[in-house]
């Protein structure tokens, strides 16, 4: 079987042919968001679309056809759209903006009945704010949804959302994984006309925009994508995917438990009619902070310089990856990015590896906390994206981290998951187990850093971040 697995992100959107478990073809295309004042960031409708057509149209042209489309989604971006013509009433509001925050502290007497029915923080991240700062402030007409039921009505005219990606919302109950009435009338979406909530192997359609009809089927928010190809299921296993952002998840099995240190908890997937949950935290920025750092003019050449990283480089200079707020486990939107230790000394490379290595601090924060919140520690952490490709960057990652880090072996794992749900959904004797089954690392790390070493950099570092956070306004 053949499906064409569309991975629509923040910074791209990448199609693949993937023939029972295999990858026969490949494309890409590029998506610029526009990062705007006061923590705004925003993206074009058309041009998301246009991604998607054009990777998935160039994909399929090297094979000639497919069984079916899957479709992974960013999860938190969102819009309003015109339900009877498909066309964008909005700009989308890409998951990183922050422009919420001042609705959400409004419902701050909420906050924690909120986190108890959906087991998420309340935050500008996640897609009701958002939503509900549209119709606040840009318009009443259409509908405002998540992104992905936007892209599937295009591709197929349904108006849906998957499981994963509706629990992302802050109006999703997490343990009936039905929308909330109650929580909508906070946020003021109580009138609002919803995407069905559908499973992650449903077939929700069939779409003829790359050729002759084919079922589209496979749907899922980018990470818990990830997830499922990496075939964490079992609690204590865990993965980071370095892509824009950095983010981690663990398998909760099919317990929704919620965090005690400030984690999210959300739907892993539901295939086969079970629904299997997760607990996550994220990186703001991972791959973005990179960019940022080459408009600068500090970074010409990401792929040298991150192969230039010097994992045993001095350590003094500390930098809190807070350049689109904090998140997990801080939950600080308003937070600002900082560097300490900085000097006449310090160099360009010096700039580039602390940031770096900050980014890497935060992962391992996340990682404890999940080990903390499900009782089963991480003991090897699996990792997916296109930083993973750096041995300096990953090096990096297993010394902090003081466990080893296993590399997948293709930096597309959120297609490869949803290419996953698609061949459930369609081929009723397969397992789970059949279409993630085992896989064997590209590469493992083991630390080289004594455990000292890492506890003192972690010190300094967490410091530094207590101190950023208390200078925030």
């Amino acid at each position: 079987m053949r499906v064409l697995a569309i991975d629509q992100g923040t910074s791209g959107t990448k199609a693949l042919v993937v023939e029972d478990g295999v990858v026969v073809a490949s494309a890409t295309q590029q998506v610029r968001p526009q990062y705007l004042a006061d923590g705004r960031v925003e993206q074009d409708p058309a041009e998301l679309l246009e991604s998607v057509l054009s990777a998935g149209s160039q994909a399929l042209a090297q094979v000639g056809s497919v069984d079916a489309v899957a479709l992974a989604n960013q999860g938190e971006t969102v819009l309003a759209w015109d339900r009877s013509t498909g066309a964008p009433l909005t700009t989308a509001i890409v998951w990183q903006d922050s422009r919420a925050a001042d609705l959400c502290a409004e419902l701050s007497p909420y906050a924690a009945r909120i986190a108890e029915r959906t087991g998420l923080v309340l935050d500008p991240y996640f897609s009701a704010p958002k939503q509900a700062w549209i119709r606040r402030h840009l318009t009443r007409e259409g509908v405002v949804t998540t992104t992905d039921s936007w892209l599937l009505h295009a591709l197929s005219g349904e108006f849906v959302t998957d499981v994963t990606t509706a629990s992302r919302s802050l109006v999703l109950d997490l343990d009936t994984a039905q929308w909330a009435p109650d929580l909508l009338g906070h946020f003021g979406l109580g009138d609002e006309e919803l995407p069905r909530v559908v499973a992650c192997d449903e077939v929700i359609g069939s779409t003829s925009v790359f050729g002759a009809p084919v079922p589209v089927v496979g749907l899922m928010v980018d990470q818990q994508a990830a997830l499922l190809a990496q075939d964490c299921r079992v609690v204590g296993e865990a993965k980071c995917t370095y892509g824009t952002g950095a983010f981690v998840l663990g398998s909760t099995g099919t317990t929704p438990t919620r965090s005690l240190h400030g984690l999210t908890a959300s739907v892993a997937a539901r295939l086969r009619g079970s629904t299997t949950y997760c607990l996550d935290g994220q990186v703001f920025t991972a791959g973005s902070a990179l960019r940022w750092l080459g408009e600068l003019g500090l970074l010409s050449d990401p792929a040298t310089a991150l192969a230039g990283l010097d994992p045993n480089s001095d350590q003094s200079l500390l930098f809190v990856p807070a350049l689109a707020g904090l998140g997990a486990p801080w939950w600080k939107p308003d937070a600002a990015a900082s560097f300490v230790g900085l000097t006449l000394a310090t160099s360009r490379a010096d700039v580039v590896t602390a940031v770096v290595r900050g980014i890497l601090a935060q992962i391992v924060d996340l990682v404890g906390v999940l080990g903390a919140d499900s009782g089963a520690p991480v003991d090897v952490l699996r990792v997916d994206g296109g930083l993973t490709g750096s041995a300096a960057l990953m090096q990096m990652q297993t010394d902090l981290l003081q466990a080893p880090v296993q590399v997948y072996p293709s930096p597309d794992a959120t297609a490869l998951g949803v290419a996953a749900a698609a061949r459930i959904g369609l081929e009723s004797t397969l397992s789970v187990s059949d279409v993630v089954g085992r896989w064997t690392p590209a590469a493992t790390y083991e630390p080289r850093w004594s455990r000292e070493r890492a506890d003192e950099y972690l010190g300094n570092w967490r410091a530094a971040v207590t101190a950023s956070i208390g200078a925030s306004p």
